[in-house]
């Protein structure tokens, strides 16, 4: 039985590879196990396209990732010190942060057209956004299986908003957060039961593609039982 730290390093290895081979080297590995590490890799999903490059970026582009991250985190920051009142360059950490984004999905392109994958560009892009603005990302790093929306205002959440003297009064900078707190959560709603749906479009997915499998398994051993009694009589 592998040490937790080998097993995670052979789980790793699932998201670096081949999506279309993603749910037979799962099987194969929780195969090798027992118990709580078996049926922990049983319940591993298999990443979408969009999250599978992101992915790919991470375990074999890292400088273009972290550049990606760490020009959305300095985004946020900036975004913050200019809620605080505090001397902020938005636009040219958006600028920068708008120039990562575009080398990210052009390499990630590269990388999903070398293992014949074609995913949208605007997509991946949004994607990228959203990890790279995250304050905390809902799966490890290197094994996101699903989409999320970019952080909104919500990302911004206890930040003491001040007003920058008599042209911005703090009432108009609360309501402006409020109708922008609407928007958010409106569109975490949208995307909650858009994520649902995904999910069981992805499972139905799988699903098919494990009974392809015990079929062309069937099929094979029903020939190799037509030989034997063919070459028996």
């Amino acid at each position: 039985m592998p040490g937790v730290a080998a097993l995670e390093s052979r789980i790793d290895d699932l998201y670096k590879e081949a999506l279309g081979d993603f749910v037979a080297r799962r099987d194969a590995l929780a195969g090798t196990l027992t118990g709580a590490d078996a049926k922990k890799v049983k319940t591993l999903r298999k990443p979408t396209v969009i999250p599978w490059v992101v992915n790919q970026l991470y375990w074999r582009a890292r400088p273009t990732y972290d550049r990606i991250k760490s020009s959305g985190n300095r985004v946020r920051l900036e975004q913050i010190a200019a809620l605080k009142g505090r001397s902020a360059d938005v636009r040219s950490a958006s600028e920068a942060h708008r120039k990562a984004l575009a080398a990210g999905a052009k390499e990630g392109l590269r990388l999903a057209a070398a293992a014949g994958l074609h995913p949208e560009a605007d997509e991946l892009t949004r994607a990228l956004e959203a990890v790279s603005l995250a304050p905390e990302l809902p799966e490890p790093e290197g094994r996101l299986t699903r989409a999320f929306q970019p952080a909104g205002f919500e990302a911004l959440a206890g930040i003491d908003v001040k007003a920058p003297g008599d042209r911005q009064p703090a009432q108009h900078a609360a309501r402006r957060a409020a109708e922008e707190k609407a928007r958010a959560d409106a569109e975490r709603r949208k995307q909650r039961a858009l994520e649902k749906a995904r999910e069981v479009l992805a499972a139905a997915q799988e699903a098919e593609e494990q009974a392809r499998d015990e079929w062309e398994r069937a099929k094979r051993e029903l020939a190799a039982a037509e030989l034997a009694v063919s070459e028996l009589e």
